[in-house]
């Protein structure tokens, strides 16, 4: 069994398979590169249509076929290799997992599966967010130093807000986990109190956890919105831009607002991933002696 005697971890899953998982990461960084490029050539293509020459447009039309390309090949390349770890994981759960309660493994064996849901989906994200506000930042910078400023601000700024919210969210993760590996066990009582209250549990933690990310993106978004706002006043107004590059600055500056905020989306999704992996390793005496 390729995961006998490791941790059951996200780090244990990238040593496992390292070759594997790099490639759908090289692959999901090159999707990205070519998506960052396209407000900037489709600035390009305006200027070069309002001047008569369809140079730039067919630059366009060629990165965006690159782009489908790529894209395609990734996703049906990215289903046969995470569908492979989430077995392999699965197994060394159920193997591990013989004299925990049915309802408890029951539970534990979905929550396993959001280690490979973080590492096939949040990850990618993440590192095409990097890579996408990198970009932008350094593409805003060329425009003027204090459009990139504003941005990291901005972002730095976000961060700081999570920071806020990280303990609440470890806290109600746990408490929901607690509740959801008591769930085959209530539901084989066969009673409809124990069932409606077990129910009614899950709902109050699922609320209390949506309306901290009400809250907490409610925050994160007026800031990046004054950041967006800030960059259109300061294009049009102070750097007396053209059309096209008006355009690729609002757009870019855009894409720093939706890029940033996968930021507190993955430390929140971190910190559940976090009480989730301590959970397993707990409950699996030969993954807890390992590690």
């Amino acid at each position: 069994m390729v995961l006998a005697g490791q941790a059951l971890t996200v780090g244990a899953l990238l040593r496992l398979f390292p070759g594997r998982i790099a490639l759908t990461w090289a692959m999901t960084l090159g999707e990205t590169a070519l998506m960052s490029l396209i407000p900037l050539f489709i600035g390009f293509a305006i200027d070069g249509l309002l001047a008569g020459s369809l140079e730039a447009f067919w630059r366009l039309a060629g990165l965006l076929a690159a782009l489908v390309g790529l894209s395609v090949l990734r996703r049906v390349y990215d289903t046969r290799v995470y569908g492979t770890i989430r077995v392999e994981l699965g197994r060394a759960q159920a193997d591990r997992g013989t004299e925990l309660p049915v309802s408890t493994l029951n539970a534990q064996l979905g929550m396993g599966r959001e280690l490979v849901d973080f590492l096939e989906e949040t990850l990618p994200m993440v590192m095409a967010g990097i890579v996408q506000l990198l970009i932008t930042i350094a593409i805003l910078y060329a425009f003027s130093p204090l459009l990139a400023l504003a941005a990291g601000a901005a972002a730095l700024g976000s961060v700081a807000i999570y920071a806020l919210f990280h303990r609440r969210f470890y806290r109600l993760n746990g408490e929901l986990n607690q509740q959801t590996e008591a769930q085959v066990g209530i539901l084989e009582r066969r009673a409809a109190r124990p069932v409606l209250a077990h129910l009614q549990r899950l709902r109050r933690f699922e609320v209390q956890i949506s309306d901290s990310e009400a809250i907490l993106y409610g925050l994160i978004f007026v800031l990046l919105l004054a950041l967006m706002l800030f960059n259109l006043w300061h294009a049009t107004i102070v750097l007396a831009a053209t059309a096209g590059t008006i355009f690729s600055i609002v757009s870019y500056s855009w894409d720093f607002v939706e890029n940033t905020l996968t930021l507190p989306m993955t430390l929140q999704q971190w910190t559940r991933l976090s009480e989730i992996m301590e959970r397993l390793n707990r409950s699996t005496p030969t993954a807890a002696q390992e590690s």
